[in-house]
Order: C-alpha cells, then structure tokens, then sequence
C-alpha cells in the first residue's frame, strides 16, 4: 500500500520527467507558462541564439500586463507609455509571441488582464496543474491546487525550450487555520497573521497547504490573495486543496476541459490523504 501523500506530493509525482538524486535535481514538466512582456525578452533571445524554437507554444500562454499604460491612444494612435523601455518591451512581446506561435492577450483582446488573475478567470489555471511564470507571486494560482511559482529569467528560457524545469522536491508544511473569521477580515490579514506567526523566512524550502474551517470559508478571490502572499513568509509556494468552491468557480470558464464532470472527480482527489506526514 503505498504511502499516504500531501496535496504538493501528488501534484509534484505527477510532473516528474526525470528524479533527482543526491547530485542532481529532478526535471518538472510544467503544464502552464505564463510570460508577460518584462521578463519574457532575453528569454527568447536566449533560444533563438542557441537555434531553438519553443517547445509547446499551446502551454505557453501570453499578455501585456507590467508596463502598458492604463490611458488611451491618444488621437495619433500612440499609447501613452511611461518611458521608451515599456513601449519596447510591449513590442518585442508582440513580435516574439508571433514569431513563435504563442498566444498572446494583446491590447484588442478580451482575455488581456494581469496575468495572475487573467489565468484563473479563463481558466487556463487548474487544479492539479504545474504552473510557471517570470512573476514572484506566482503562487496565487495555488489557491486553485495547482503547484505554482515564480521564476527567473533564464528559466523562463529554459521553459519555453524545453516545457521543463530543473527542481528539487521542496519541504511539506500544512498551516491549519479553525475557527470563523470576523466581518472585515480578509484573506489578506490571515496571510499576514501566518508571517507574524512563522516570521518572514519561515517558510524557506517549503511549499504551504493552508487548511482549516477559516481557509475553506475563504472565496476563490481570499484564496488568491492568501497564496499569493505565501512568498512573503519566503515558501516557495501556498496551495490549498481544490473543493466545491473551487468547481463552482472555474465552471464555464472558457479553457476548462470539455469533460468538466471528469475533471472534477480527478480534482477532488488531488486532497491530502489522512495520515500525510508535514
């Protein structure tokens, strides 16, 4: 019988290509690269010097989202960018999503948002998945039971060349939140209580379940935020167990499986098994 495993556990047996040993870390196949116009430049020149093309342009997914100007196109057509730099980088984003097939949320789509919310809302973000971008607070996705965390840019490279990424399996910790929280209280607030508890760096080389009668009062938008601030206690990502909110959330959104019902079934049993050991 096989050994009782967290929610990170399963998620991260899932996605090995290769096992790490005592020398080496493993390789993680990463269902979803997210990139936005920032960190995504030198990435591509990388593997465009080195004769690459992306490995899986329909996992990679694009928008503009850091540096685009919030005004219009004033009456010359120009946009408003803040400095020379952001224009750049939203045009070298336009040129490389096209050269190499990559979806991208441009400024006529309806999909274009910031990348940690756009995700979810069309439902490219799912439970179970593993999900990467150029972004710290990657993490946010957690909330939805993916295995979701920023990274570099030369990883970024190393992604979009190979749909992989060289890991080591990180640490276990479940943080158990009981109890109802008050009117005003926010997912915002349990996630600083969490850092005032652990500290600032205590949850270094872990991946964070957050669990409890709290959390699961919690709606998709408190979830978001309390993952997304898993990187301010320095975890390499927050997760919490997909439930009935979760499917209900997701449901009908535009790249959800056409099998939802399948899908669910395989979601709920992402939950961490009695017994796990943290």
């Amino acid at each position: 019988m096989s050994q009782p495993r967290t929610l990170y556990q399963k998620v991260w047996d899932r996605h090995v290509v290769v096992p790490e040993t005592a020398e080496t870390p493993g390789v993680m196949y990463v269902d979803l690269h997210l990139v936005h116009e920032v960190t995504s430049p030198q990435a591509f020149s990388e593997i465009e010097a080195r004769g690459l093309k992306v490995r899986r342009p329909g996992r990679t997914f694009a928008t503009l989202d850091h540096s685009t100007p919030t005004l219009p196109a004033g009456p010359d057509g120009q946009r408003p960018y803040v400095t020379e730099q952001a224009r750049r980088q939203v045009e070298t984003l336009e040129a490389n999503c096209a050269r190499h097939g990559v979806e991208l949320a441009g400024w006529g789509s309806d999909q274009r948002g910031v990348v940690h919310v756009m995700g979810p809302e069309l439902g490219l973000t799912q439970p179970g998945m593993t999900v990467v971008c150029g972004d710290s607070h990657t993490a946010t996705h957690g909330a939805f039971g993916a295995l979701a965390f920023g990274i570099g840019t030369s990883e970024v490279g190393h992604v979009l060349a190979t749909q992989c990424l060289l890991q080591r399996r990180a640490k276990s910790m479940r943080v158990t939140v009981d109890g109802a929280l008050r009117s005003g209280v926010s997912g915002k607030d349990v996630a600083l209580a969490v850092i005032a508890a652990i500290g600032f760096g205590g949850g270094t080389g872990y991946v964070i379940e957050y669990a409890g009668e709290a959390v699961r009062a919690l709606d998709m938008e408190g979830r978001m935020t309390l993952c997304n601030m898993s990187i301010e206690a320095g975890a390499r990502a927050g997760m919490i167990a997909p439930d009935q909110t979760t499917v209900d959330w997701l449901r009908g959104r535009r790249h959800v499986p056409a099998d939802y019902e399948a899908a669910v079934a395989d979601w709920l049993g992402l939950a961490t098994d009695p017994g796990a050991v943290f």
